[in-house]
């Protein structure tokens, strides 16, 4: 779970699929890459996916305003920054209607509105639950659906390819070619061939964006990865060495694993001996007796634990793991070889967070004879994970009450927590001066935390969802409402309404930083339009750090229960040095500031006045800067998705919604789409496109289909086409593409068909 915002989850996810897949930070594919796919990324899971006590049998309810702003938003974000090759569907039904067989979330949503262009592959074993687990039955059906009835659905409504284990015999190539022929009913038409062709081309379209069907060994992306290591060794075995855990590798993880550490508390504090002031960094001398203890068995476990599908390594790749004491321990006799570094576990027994459940007493009171302490305390694996929930946000076993104790006899004390996220710290931390945090971070987390613990790194990192005081403030995990409501608080900082123990947002440095002289480009803004936003931000403190400069708006109605208190709009890290001032600069587009209206189907956006905000956190106490924006006039439509079902006359009578393959001979519809920028729908299915639309069409192979003037296809010899379709509407420009295999004899269709409306050209 990246973040509980839409925004900041897609700005993340966005930048890791651009990564995977080999493009630029733009979205761009690399000219490294020769026009290849590095690798496919997939984006998980489509959608409302929260709980796993009922993950295969459960119902995400809630309603479509909250749908489309929430849960699905941050999948139309992704697709609208970059280009993901893949998306899977959740093991959940949606509203009643499992997420593999969901025509809405699928072909309406996720191809038609957000322009997702890649293939949809089904959670494992997600298609055979819509028999054995949700039993579902369809509106039409009296019987729940059989699972060759399972897999007709999952395909028409555009699921491509079904995860689940080799030796199932009720997979989608066992299953579907017979279901062709059964004339089974779905959603979207009778299950037929085209809906296969479909699918198919999604798929090797992806196979063949990797190169998978050249010579291997000269892809460009291949070439490149086996360059960096002796020759045969990118092969998978433990005999390599982990070699591909190059020198850079390995630096880039210990930059991220620096940039994960949140600095909580950093309070002042009265020391052993007799001074005053903050706790962390701490001060090493270059020499002389210095004595610091690590304390709790999870800061040095021998198989650190990195996360739920963490890759499992062998003896090579665990030699080149650094955990919490080894890290802190090689950090400080770096520094001064005579320190004393020593490694307490604190519990009488156990191994993992859930069995340390018994404090040691001589633990703790060896811990008051150590010049500092830093108690390291976490979750793992018998915490959550697939499968299993949190039913608590404790920390697991008696972890609380070591830093407690150890707190009480040793003023000095440091508490670490590095957890699956967000606890409970209401035992200790009004005892502790200083806490730092952080979510699984790597192999090299111990350097990490030493490079944070002696200042070697200022501690930038900040906290993407809200740590609430207990979980008796939230509502219960199956509920997935977000606003409140007379019975829940509400969720996220967008709607909660309670007292949180950190806001979304929050996290200190070592330094200090001052924001002024806000601006904005203009005090009013069409829905269609755009202001800068720009500030000063000086480093008013000691040392170089990076200050996360957090732009929020709140809009009308703000604070209701029905409209958010504020929402995230930009975000930027600014490096700067101690004394300097650094402009800063954002673009708000106005219609990131629309809420979805279920009534007309589109999102609107709210005329009146809108209060800009530079802040250090969600929270209102934390804003920084302000200014007004007045807001007024309706988004007018701008094209943003073209897609196309295209068809020959009869299609519609046999039920099938769209084809690939097409008789030579033959008059095709295209039956485009248009998606506005308010997601609204136009075209095929939906209404007619707005008065002054204009469409044009383009095949790159005319002697194979040829564009006609009343604005349909015509399919002249046999071969592959691709059709490109661009809408224009007040000026804005969209695209799509579709390919159309032509071939000279293809039985039982009418080449015959009525022109379309003159809106074509």
């Amino acid at each position: 779970t990246y973040s509980e915002d839409p925004m900041l989850t897609a700005g993340l996810a966005a930048q890791y699929v651009n990564g995977i897949e080999g493009r630029s930070q733009s979205g761009s594919l690399l000219a490294a890459g020769g026009g290849y796919l590095k690798a496919v990324a997939t984006l998980k899971h489509y959608a409302a996916n929260n709980t796993e006590a009922s993950r295969f049998s459960g119902s995400s309810n809630v309603d479509q305003r909250t749908l489309r702003e929430y849960y699905t938003a941050q999948f139309k974000l992704i697709n609208q920054q970059t280009h993901p090759g893949a998306m899977m569907t959740a093991l959940n039904a949606v509203n009643g209607t499992p997420a593999s067989a969901n025509t809405l979330l699928t072909q309406t949503l996720a191809r038609q509105t957000f322009g997702f262009g890649g293939y949809v592959t089904s959670d494992c074993d997600s298609i055979q639950g819509i028999t054995l687990y949700q039993n579902w039955r369809p509106r039409g059906y009296r019987r729940p659906l059989n699972p060759t009835e399972a897999h007709a659905f999952a395909n028409a409504t555009g699921v491509d390819l079904n995860c689940t284990s080799s030796d199932d015999p009720l997979t989608a190539q066992n299953l579907l070619p017979a279901a062709v022929g059964e004339g089974i009913k779905t959603t979207v038409g009778t299950y037929n061939e085209q809906d296969l062709d479909n699918s198919l081309v999604r798929l090797f379209t992806a196979r063949m964006r990797l190169g998978e069907f050249g010579p291997i060994s000269s892809e460009p992306w291949v070439k490149a990865a086996r360059a960096h290591v002796a020759p045969g060794s990118w092969v998978n075995s433990d005999r390599n060495h982990a070699a591909t855990e190059t020198p850079a590798r390995l630096g880039l993880a210990r930059g991220v694993a620096d940039r994960s550490i949140v600095l909580l508390k950093n309070a002042v504090t009265r020391r052993k001996d007799g001074s005053a002031g903050k706790l962390l960094p701490l001060s090493v001398p270059r020499s002389g007796p210095v004595s610091i203890a690590v304390i709790g068995t999870m800061a040095n476990q021998p198989n650190m634990f990195l996360g739920g599908y963490s890759s499992l390594q062998g003896a090579a790749g665990q030699a080149n793991e650094v955990s919490p004491y080894q890290g802190i321990k090689r950090a400080i006799q770096a520094v001064n070889p005579a320190a004393t570094v020593d490694f307490i576990p604190g519990f009488t027994s156990g191994s993992n967070a859930a069995s340390l459940t018994s404090v040691d007493p001589a633990a703790v009171a060896a811990s008051a004879n150590y010049d500092d302490v830093i108690v390291y305390a976490g979750t793992d694996h018998t915490t959550a994970g697939e499968y299993t929930d949190r039913t608590s946000l404790a920390l697991p076993g008696a972890q609380a009450q070591l830093i407690n104790d150890v707190a009480s006899v040793n003023p000095n004390t440091i508490a670490v927590m590095n957890t699956v996220g967000e606890v409970d710290l209401s035992g200790f931390a009004g005892r502790v001066p200083a806490m730092l945090w952080s979510s699984y971070n790597g192999q090299l987390s111990g350097d990490a935390l030493a490079d944070v613990v002696l200042g070697k790194y200022d501690p930038s990192g900040h906290l993407p969802f809200t740590w609430y005081q207990t979980e008796q403030q939230l509502p219960p995990i199956t509920d997935y409402g977000i606003r409140p409501s007379a019975s829940t608080l509400g969720r996220t900082y967008m709607y909660f309404r309670g007292l949180v123990a950190y806001p979304f947002g929050y996290g200190l440095t070592y330094t200090t930083f001052h924001s002024s002289s806000l601006h904005l480009s203009s005090p009013t803004a069409r829905a269609n339009g755009a202001v800068q936003v720009s500030l000063n931000v000086t480093n008013t403190g000691p040392v170089w750090g990076q200050h996360l400069v957090q732009l929020y708006v709140s809009g009308p109605g703000a604070g209701n229960g029905q409209q958010p208190i504020k929402r995230l709009q930009g975000f930027r890290q600014v490096p700067v040095y101690p004394g300097q001032t650094r402009r800063v600069s954002f673009t708000v587009k106005i219609s990131d500031l629309a809420s979805f209206n279920p009534r007309q189907g589109r999102f609107t956006v709210a005329d009146g006045r809108y209060s800009v905000q530079i802040a250090g956190s969600a929270a209102t106490s934390d804003i920084e800067l302000g200014a007004y924006l007045r807001v007024a006039g309706r988004l007018a439509p701008e094209p943003a998705v073209v897609t196309a079902q295209p068809s020959v006359p009869g299609d519609a009578a046999r039920g099938i919604q769209s084809r690939v393959m097409f008789p030579q001979g033959a008059t095709v519809q295209p039956n485009l789409t248009v998606a506005m920028n308010d997601d609204s729908l136009y075209g095929y299915e939906h209404r007619p496109l707005p008065r002054g639309a204009i469409v044009r069409l383009r095949s790159d192979r005319p002697r194979v289909v040829t564009v006609v003037r009343d604005g349909t296809l015509h399919t002249a010899g046999p071969g592959v086409a691709t059709i490109s379709a661009t809408v224009t509407l007040n000026g804005v420009s969209s695209s799509g593409h579709f390919v159309m295999r032509v071939v000279s004899q293809l039985t039982g269709l009418s080449v015959g068909a009525k022109p379309l409306p003159s809106f074509y050209s």
